[in-house]
């Protein structure tokens, strides 16, 4: 894919549109356009364009912002410092001290020391936390990012494929999410597209092709309803600007991919905007259009009386008209669209215009300083970043306190999540919830409009069951990081006796305790000393998941190991590569060495993927695939008819695993169990009950993916009221 290449801007082009701007700024941003100029003189960029073509493009997205001349200036010369020999100090005194602030926010780390084994990935990281905690004192420095992000994505096709997905998924992930909580929506729908083009680039030319097809039909369609609509009001006395609404490539696929619908289902929606002088005129304005066509039930939403997070205001509406097609309508005063437009940028438009409406401003940054928070409590900036992907980025859910006040968290928040966010002791000694007058669970997903109700305890700490995510209680990084910093607290000692207790629970549920040690364990986790593991394990920044996960890497790695040792395949057979086997109950099993061989997984000792496992070969039943440590195998009395054996290609493979459940009889015990089996989409081939003096013992067979599943639905076994323990057999 190529890129846009500009051409450079001259400074009386670039600074044009700031109509209203002083002789004395105008002089200051021309001395750092022509500084700038100066000191990338020679520099190229991979597309071959003058390296300062770029500084300019940025400085003209901060014009377009109508930004101060202070952070135009630091457009301009945004790249000085991490490129040239110029220097901060330089920039203090041959421009300002605000200048050399907001370029230091945005220089990356090149230019400060790290630690010597920092990887490019942990200093990219380690440069956007950097850059977006410096938002948290001046959110200039950020509009600065997003403008040079904005540039580099559209001339990221001269770079290579890789650099291209990195930073499409980059901008995906962070810089789309954070303009939109920023409120600039030209440059969401711009980020979103490009990185769109890169990450799904089938998808991008298919909608984009589709809508050059439909342009001109869709424009004449959507210019007749806009002069039908602007007569409409005006015949009521309405003075409104009304214009067709843009659909963006990347929004067009989503709707599609969200409702399962094909293009014309969504390009078919005709849009329109109706920008108004007041509030009560939009309301007028709705009333108006409710009466002309018939509205869609469901689809009204008031953003003026409740904003979103971000501040954002409209009407949003939709209409069947005549001919069947609907009609969306957005209806917001001229202010309000300023704020959708710029969002906190419409400070410096309303500022340059002498106009003191901007009112929310101070009240928008100290919300985004309180989303941006989280990393107060996260050490490592990648951990950070997921931090911000889960807690800041991803779609939210609003919920109410007993008293009215609006929650802001994240979809797929919790009770616990709740608590925290109230405060930190409210979730330490959080106990229980009421959602709408009734009682939950503490993994209760919150819903958009529930009225929660924390319930507490006097005293006490969380639970170390929270952290497990097997789980499900805790979906924000910030509550997980109160949580930890909890547990930190503790007594290590303890701490070390009871990540003992989890460990070997851990193990025995794995089946691989009798041959897994601690110190083994210990070397997954690259920690030196086993009380080091154990701590870790007791303060929750280990939890079961990661040790199910280790193990089976450990022994997917020991059976690629031994699949490579040619010395153990009877020389009587000629070597050939591996293969997959019949459909017959072995799929995903690879024999070494063998011809078009039968394969049976043993009963005796039930082996699963990531098993350590030998073939033993059979009269007439082809291969049956042992565990390594199966007694039938260390007593094997021909050894000569043992072969090699791996697990083949096991993504999307299931294997059978017998487990046993124990538990005080009660009614509804087996139900609760089936319902378990199916939330985690496992199918169980076999059940046995038998009560002996009220203790229920459950023999099931069931197909797992991999010793990941097996902990978690372990782990939810555990969990059922009455259960006494829950394990796999054959171990």
């Amino acid at each position: 894919m190529g890129g846009t290449v500009s051409t450079l801007l001259s400074f009386e082009d670039l600074i044009a549109p700031l109509t209203s701007t002083s002789i004395h700024d105008r002089r200051f941003i021309k001395r750092a356009y022509e500084f700038g100029e100066s000191a990338h003189a020679g520099q190229k960029r991979k597309s071959g364009e003058d390296y300062f073509v770029h500084c300019v493009e940025v400085a003209r997205i901060m014009v377009d912002l109508h930004m101060d001349s202070a952070t135009i200036a630091a457009a301009l010369l945004h790249d000085v410092v991490e490129d040239t020999s110029v220097t901060l100090e330089e920039l203090e005194q041959d421009f300002s001290e605000d200048v050399a602030h907001l370029v230091a926010g945005v220089t990356k780390l090149d230019q400060f020391p790290l630690h010597e084994h920092t990887s490019k990935s942990q200093r990219e990281a380690e440069y956007l936390r950097k850059t977006l905690l410096a938002m948290n004192q001046d959110v200039r420095v950020i509009l600065i990012k997003l403008a040079d992000r904005l540039h580099n994505m559209r001339t990221l096709g001269y770079m290579s494929p890789e650099s291209q997905q990195r930073n499409a998924q980059e901008t995906m992930d962070i810089f789309a999410p954070l303009a939109s909580r920023l409120g600039i929506w030209q440059m969401k729908w711009e980020l979103e597209d490009l990185a769109f083009r890169y990450l799904n680039p089938e998808k991008y030319r298919m909608i984009a092709s589709l809508i050059d097809e439909r342009r001109a039909e869709r424009d004449k369609y959507v210019a007749k309803l806009v002069e039908r609509l602007e007569s409409m009001l005006k015949a009521e006395g309405i003075g409104a600007e009304v214009s067709g609404r843009s659909k963006h490539i990347y929004s067009i696929w989503r709707k599609m991919d969200r409702k399962d619908v094909g293009f014309d289902s969504i390009f078919d929606v005709r849009a329109v905007r109706v920008m108004v002088d007041s509030v009560t005129t939009c309301y007028q304005a709705l009333g108006l259009i409710h009466n002309t066509w018939r509205p869609i039930t469901g689809e009204f939403d008031d953003y003026i009386a409740a904003p979103k997070d971000n501040f954002y205001q409209s009407l949003h509406t939709a209409v069947i008209l005549e001919d069947g097609k609907t009609l969306e309508v957005q209806i917001r005063t001229y202010e309000m669209h300023a704020h959708a437009e710029y969002g906190v940028a419409a400070h410096w438009k309303y500022k340059e215009s002498g106009l003191q409406s901007d009112q929310n401003f101070e009240r928008r940054l100290q919300h985004l300083r309180e989303l941006m928070d989280v990393g107060r409590n996260v050490d490592d900036a990648t951990e950070y970043l997921d931090a911000l992907r889960t807690d800041v980025f991803q779609d939210r859910v609003y919920a109410f306190t007993p008293r009215g006040d609006i929650i802001d968290l994240p979809a797929g928040a919790t009770p616990i999540d709740f608590a925290y966010h109230i405060h930190t002791d409210i979730g330490h000694r959080c106990r229980g919830a009421k959602v709408n007058g009734k009682l939950v669970s503490l993994d209760y997903v919150l819903q958009v409009g529930d009225r929660v109700e924390v319930l507490t305890a006097r005293r006490g700490g969380p639970s170390r069951d929270w952290l497990n995510p097997n789980h499900n209680f805790v979906k924000t990084k910030r509550a997980v990081a109160k949580i930890r910093h909890w547990f930190r607290r503790q007594d290590r000692d303890k701490m070390i006796v009871l990540g003992r207790e989890m460990l070997d629970r851990e193990l025995k549920r794995l089946g691989v305790d009798q041959r897994v040690s601690h110190d083994q364990v210990a070397s997954l986790f690259d920690v030196n000393k086993t009380d080091d593991l154990l701590a870790q394990i007791g303060f929750g920044d280990i939890h079961p998941q990661h040790i199910a996960t280790k193990i089976l890497e450990l022994e997917q790695r020991e059976a690629e190991r031994k699949a490579e040792e040619e010395n153990r395949i009877p020389l009587s057979m000629t070597p050939s590569p591996p293969r997959k086997t019949s459909k017959n109950g072995s799929k995903g099993v690879a024999v070494q060495g063998a011809g078009d061989f039968l394969t049976v997984l043993a009963r005796c000792c039930n082996p699963a993927p990531g098993d350590p496992i030998v073939g033993y070969i059979t009269r007439g039943r082809g291969v049956s695939v042992h565990r390594e440590d199966c007694s039938n195998i260390l007593n094997c009395k021909e050894p000569e008819r043992l072969i090699e054996v791996t697990w083949g290609d096991t993504d999307t493979e299931r294997y059978v695993v017998p487990v046993c459940i124990k538990a005080y009889d009660r009614k509804g015990l087996m139900r609760d169990i089936g319902t378990v089996v199916a939330e985690e989409q496992i199918n169980m081939l076999d059940v046995n009950v038998r009560t002996v003096s009220n203790v229920a013992t459950f023999n099931l067979t069931m197909e797992i993916e991999t010793a990941a599943q097996l902990s978690r639905l372990l782990s939810k076994m555990e969990r059922l009221p009455n259960v006494i323990e829950a394990k796999r057999v054959g171990a």
